[in-house]
């Protein structure tokens, strides 16, 4: 398997950021279920990342794939999971912002 800067290099790291405005609803219950926030984000094929970020209004999170097709299928797994335990929420539809990575610094 190549590292992740290789990946980089050759164009094929897609990352996406998923920012869920006005849903502090929401990342209460995120908090509250990293256990299977987490079973969800490693159940999608070629994690590299996740990060699940709380601001004053909710929150936004940002998953790291090894390509396009693992961002584009936590970006479903995430509205499914959502859609599935949280249906008595008000959970207002994510601003999605996907792209493919040029820079990966870190270790």
């Amino acid at each position: 398997m190549r590292s992740t800067v290789e990946a980089v290099r050759e164009g094929e790291v897609h990352a996406v950021i998923r920012h869920y405005r006005d849903n502090s609803q929401l990342f209460d219950e995120l908090e509250r279920r990293t256990a299977e926030v987490e079973q969800v984000i490693r159940g999608v094929s070629g994690l590299v990342g996740y990060f699940l970020v709380r601001t004053a209004d909710g929150g936004f999170s940002i998953s790291v794939y090894q390509d396009r097709s693992g961002t584009d299928e936590s970006t479903r797994a995430a509205a499914d999971w959502v859609r599935q335990n949280l249906p008595q929420s008000a959970v207002s539809v994510p601003e999605v912002i996907e792209g493919r990575v040029v820079l990966h610094l870190g270790t």
